[in-house]
């Protein structure tokens, strides 16, 4: 009997129906927002969409899922997915899959999400589609190449359709539901890694990647000691404070505030670009943000190109009036 994810044409072509499996990224605490940014993008393609949630104590995620406009929720906890390894994270998608038969599976385009979903292609003989920007149809996405200066729009023929989603490209999912929720009872055996600890940098300002406004420096400021004119103007904003690569590469500052193509990619209403000549490599991971502020004196700096309002002056006689008038 087929499964009632199939259904045979004429022409004797087994077709899925549109069903898709969502990843919840989390803490165990609280839920990731990029995963409603993806629950967006799954809308997008249509049908039934599944949100996963797995980690080893995941009451308050299943809850925070449980208001979204979802049409299911599934959950698998075991004390082997401590870290979220890919290799355990793995066989719980498989799992699922091998039971719903989805046509799509979904993650937002992070660490754990580019970790995880290649190695779920690989395991069904599928082609991982990464980062997509937007969806044209069930089969058809948009994504990014050449460092973002270049659109491609892929056609997939793959029976399912592995993804990752920038969050940036995609609303937060807004619509409220009340979904129902099942256990999924998964074996795991994971003898490839083993998760030891992580240690976090903590701050009291937003996180980079879902602040609304992002103050950012680049080489022009010379020295990490700088930076400190950069925190009080993020600290007058409530902003988030990162870097363009060659600051980080300087050692001005840790590279998990680096933004670019290699780094975190942001869309705040505001990015202020501070000293930042504007490298193909750092656009790609700012230009879709609301409103861009570039402060550089060299008049003929490429960030100039991409910002809405640019100052071209000196950064340390520039940001400290702002920060006094402000």
């Amino acid at each position: 009997m087929l499964s009632s994810s199939r259904k045979i044409l004429s022409n004797g072509i087994i077709k899925r129906f549109k069903s898709t499996l969502v990843l919840a990224e989390h803490n165990n605490e609280t839920l990731n927002p990029i995963t409603l940014n993806t629950i967006t993008a799954a809308k997008k393609i249509g049908g039934d969409v599944t949100v996963l949630v797995c980690g080893t104590n995941c009451e308050n995620v299943s809850k925070a899922v449980s208001q979204v406009g979802i049409s299911k929720i599934l959950v698998a906890e075991s004390p082997a997915l401590k870290g979220f390894t890919a290799e355990s994270v793995c066989p719980v998608i498989l799992a699922a899959q091998n039971q719903f038969k989805f046509s799509h599976i979904l993650a937002g385009a992070t660490a754990i999400g580019k970790n995880v979903l290649p190695r779920v292609a690989a395991k069904l003989d599928v082609s991982p589609i990464s980062e997509i920007i937007d969806i044209k149809s069930e089969d058809t996405f948009v994504r990014t190449i050449y460092a973002g200066n270049a659109i491609l729009t892929l056609k997939s023929t793959d029976p399912v359709k592995v993804i990752t989603v920038r969050g940036t490209s995609f609303e937060a999912c807004k619509d409220s539901g009340n979904p129902s929720s099942e256990k999924l009872s998964v074996d795991i055996k994971n003898d490839l890694s083993e998760f030891i600890s992580q240690e976090l940098s903590k701050s009291d300002r937003p996180e980079l990647a879902s602040a609304k406004v992002v103050v950012s420096g680049g080489r022009g400021l010379k020295s990490g000691e700088n930076f400190k004119i950069l925190y009080e103007l993020a600290d007058k904003l409530n902003a988030a404070v990162g870097a363009s690569r060659a600051a980080v590469d300087a050692g001005y500052v840790p590279n998990d505030m680096q933004i670019g193509q290699t780094g975190k990619i942001v869309a705040p209403e505001l990015y202020i670009a501070v000293g930042i000549s504007g490298a193909i490599q750092h656009l790609a991971g700012m230009k879709d943000s609301k409103t861009i502020v570039a402060i550089n004196k060299d008049p003929e700096a490429p960030i100039f190109q991409v910002a809405d309002l640019g100052l071209v002056a000196d950064l340390f006689k520039a940001v400290p009036e702002i920060n006094q008038k402000l």
